[in-house]
């Protein structure tokens, strides 16, 4: 009988177009020619392989479901998507660094920036030429951004800019940062604005976060703002409230549920191979019934995943999409990752916990997934929200 050696079980390629399945095969050749031969390294020695981000740009991978007048690509958003399903099937990092400059950078400087600061933007953002991070979360205030306590004073033309951000991906990498801050009392989190930060700016301080055991292969920082001045004309002029950085997570929780699916195939596929080449007793173990049944299991999993995260991309791309869908694929996606991750790396053994394999990797790499632009748990209750009518987070 012949075997189905693939992960497209229910044959999604067909509810995709031709562009798009040709912008994911573009991006899949890459990571597979350029990104695989050196990730292990870059994880092994805690290290972001910033000499890719140049071949990144050059695909249009950032800001690709963008203006092509911004110097973007104007993809819809399947195939934005599936080019962060792509660059996480590599690496959670690698698709953590696109999903920063697109969804946290660029996104907010097109919502909510003037004309004047998306034209000087973002198609410098685009060619990678600047990188970029995003500052909301801080030390006290993760899940609960609205208690954040950086504050922007108005002095003459400029703001004034004093606190602390935490678990910044591209920290210290980055020429700009989108840092949000209240510009009222603290308890009013309908004063948070967004400012363009320089981060050559004297009081601006960004150092790497020590002891991760996750997200090795990428960059992650603490940021220090002590009274950083920047004109008034950095001011994100459409910025209000907390809605307006929740919507810049919606946006990185979209790519983050394409990703998912991308990390969970890479450890399938591993799964799979390893199970058909690997004898004991005398014969492969996936001959074995228990081994069957666990790639069975991550398959539909898989499957699950890959139509949710299309559905998704077809709600956003018809204007129809709600923040609730968003977590909730993001929400499942991201657990079948962590637990397909799991199921791989002990099917593969103790060959498992080498930096030949990738299982691993991913397995650690989304643990940081799961709980970061939104834990599991916080989904869960924003979808539970909507669907009861009690709000269950005050």
């Amino acid at each position: 009988m012949a075997s189905f050696a693939g992960v497209d079980y229910y044959d999604t390629d067909s509810l995709l177009s031709e562009e798009e399945r040709a912008v994911r095969d573009t991006i899949r050749a890459w990571v597979d020619e350029r990104l695989l031969p050196v990730i292990s390294r870059c994880y092994a020695e805690h290290r972001f392989p910033s000499e890719l981000i140049p071949q990144m740009a050059e695909f249009g991978v950032f800001g690709a479901n963008m203006p092509e007048k911004y110097g973007c690509a104007e993809l819809n958003n399947v195939a934005y998507g599936l080019i962060m399903q792509e660059l996480e099937r590599g690496d959670s990092g690698i698709r953590s660094f696109a999903s920063v400059q697109s969804s946290l950078v660029m996104y907010p400087i097109l919502e909510f920036g003037s004309e004047g600061q998306r034209m000087h933007w973002l198609p410098k953002l685009a060619k990678a030429e600047v990188v970029g991070c995003y500052g909301l979360t801080e030390p006290d205030y993760g899940s609960d951004p609205g208690g954040l306590t950086t504050r922007a004073v108005k002095d003459g033309n400029e703001w004034v800019i004093s606190g602390t951000k935490m678990w910044i991906t591209n920290g210290s990498i980055a020429d700009i940062a989108i840092i949000w801050a209240k510009t009222g009392a603290l308890d009013d989190p309908g004063s948070i604005r967004g400012f363009v930060v320089e981060t050559d700016r004297d009081g601006y301080v960004a150092k790497d976060q020590e002891g991760k055991l996750s997200l090795l292969a990428s960059d992650t920082s603490e940021i220090s703002l002590q009274e950083v001045r920047v004109p008034s004309e950095n001011l994100l002029p459409g910025s209000s409230g907390l809605t307006s950085p929740l919507m810049c997570l919606n946006q990185a929780r979209y790519g983050i549920a394409w990703g998912a699916v991308g990390a969970a195939m890479a450890c399938y596929e591993e799964a799979l191979s390893y199970a058909k080449n690997r004898v004991q007793f005398d014969r492969v173990i996936a001959g074995y019934q228990i081994q069957q049944i666990r790639l069975v299991e991550m398959l539909t999993e898989i499957t699950k995943a890959q139509l949710l995260a299309i559905q998704l991309g077809r709600l956003k791309d018809r204007g129809e999409l709600r923040h609730t869908q968003v977590s909730m694929a993001k929400r499942n996606n991201v657990n079948v990752a962590c637990e397909v991750a799991r199921e791989a790396r002990r099917l593969l053994g103790a060959n498992g916990i080498l930096l030949e394999y990738q299982s691993m990797r991913h397995m650690a790499n989304l643990e940081s997934v799961y709980t970061y632009e939104g834990t599991h748990d916080i989904h869960g209750l924003i979808v539970g929200e909507e669907i009861t009518g009690i709000s269950a987070l005050r």
